[in-house]
């Protein structure tokens, strides 16, 4: 429902957008390589955390939460970026954090345009940041 100011003339106030959706716009905005890549990152956070949250931070960055940041989903010219916010505390058998490596925070993972996803590592890799977040959260 519109306020009515001073002058009786109703002020439209936009509809909030989910996060959802903003990542969709996004996702459906980058009609190339990364577009695709962002989209199925995603999937593979969603089958790994069914109740992940899906926020947007910092002008439009793409944020997974579950009890605080899990990873983000950056898009740059020549790489998908996926940095998680505990990363290196994360066990990563795999090796899939190939970025962002001299922190004693943060870990990134950058897909490059052709780039193969290993989903079971990547399944596994969140699921890590699910239980670190879980015992972070117990303190």
């Amino acid at each position: 429902m519109p306020r009515a100011s001073a002058s009786s003339k109703p002020i439209l106030t936009p509809e909030p957008v989910d996060a959802a959706s903003q990542i969709d716009a996004k996702i459906a905005a980058l009609d190339d390589w990364r577009g695709a890549t962002l989209a199925k990152i995603r999937n593979v956070i969603h089958k790994a955390v069914p109740d992940v949250m899906e926020t947007v931070k910092w002008r439009g960055v793409p944020v997974w939460e579950h009890n605080g940041i899990l990873c983000t989903g950056e898009t740059y010219k020549a790489a998908v970026k996926m940095t998680f916010a505990h990363g290196a505390a994360l066990p990563d058998p795999a090796g899939l954090f190939n970025a962002s490596l001299d922190g004693n925070t943060r870990r990134a993972i950058d897909v490059h345009e052709g780039g193969k996803i290993n989903e079971a590592a990547l399944k596994a890799l969140i699921k890590a940041a699910v239980a670190f977040n879980a015992t972070k959260a117990k303190r």
